[in-house]
């Protein structure tokens, strides 16, 4: 359980636009246990950065251009979120595969969100991936992050149907929404300390062990799943 007075420190990390940034700002505007302590990226163009500062949230720019390897990029993004002291780390969209020792250093306390039922359709370009593989239900996944691309343990997921004459795009955009509801949802369970990674690497919710991620699916309204 995490150890705070008041609301958990959290750093988001970006790449572009940050809609899953802007619904984390919304949950804490409604009142979420969690601060957002700064938002990093590693472009400079990324939109969500001008979210950060719209909410007077610290916005850094760290470019990966010019470093020689990833080693020495992650050890110099290492310090700067370091120097935050965020109990939590959150992926929204951070184009970048993070080496094995950045990610040991978070081991327990990073989340990504990945558009798609992991462990289908690991990578880019998902919603097309679904679509011409003929798959009738395609989402989103909460996971904890491990050294694996998008293969750490599995926390939520939210299903939406493929409907009939879906595009990449439409079908994108149903997921996002539900994107918005179930990150948030994570990170808010982790800042209560109901969340948590077990030494045994599986995720536990109240003490209960996750053997398969925490459903739910487009019935769902935006106001239920913190209940």
């Amino acid at each position: 359980m995490p150890d705070q007075q008041g609301p958990l420190a959290v750093v988001v990390l970006i790449s572009g636009s940050g809609s899953n940034l802007q619904a984390m700002i919304d949950a804490q505007h409604r009142g979420a246990p969690f601060r957002i302590a700064a938002v990093i990226s590693n472009r400079a163009d990324a939109f969500g950065l001008e979210r950060a500062r719209r909410h007077a949230i610290p916005a850094e720019v760290l470019s990966h251009s010019g470093y020689p390897d990833r080693e020495s990029y992650d050890a110099d993004l290492r310090q700067l979120i370091d120097g935050y002291a965020p109990g939590l780390v959150i992926l929204a969209g951070f184009m970048r595969i993070l080496t094995p020792e950045f990610v040991a250093h978070y081991q327990g306390r990073m989340l990504n969100i990945h558009p798609s039922l992991l462990p289908k359709f690991r990578g880019l370009h998902t919603h097309q991936r679904a679509l011409d593989a003929g798959e009738s239900e395609h989402g989103a996944s909460v996971h904890f992050v491990t050294a694996e691309l998008d293969g750490g343990p599995l926390v939520t997921q939210a299903k939406v149907s493929v409907l009939p004459g879906d595009t990449a795009e439409t079908l994108a955009a149903r997921v996002l929404a539900h994107e918005h509801i179930i990150y948030p949802m994570a990170a808010d369970w982790f800042a209560q300390g109901r969340l948590q990674l077990g030494a045994d690497g599986v995720p536990y919710l109240d003490g209960t062990r996750l053997e398969s991620p925490y459903l739910i699916d487009e019935r769902v309204s935006e106001n239920a799943p913190l209940d």
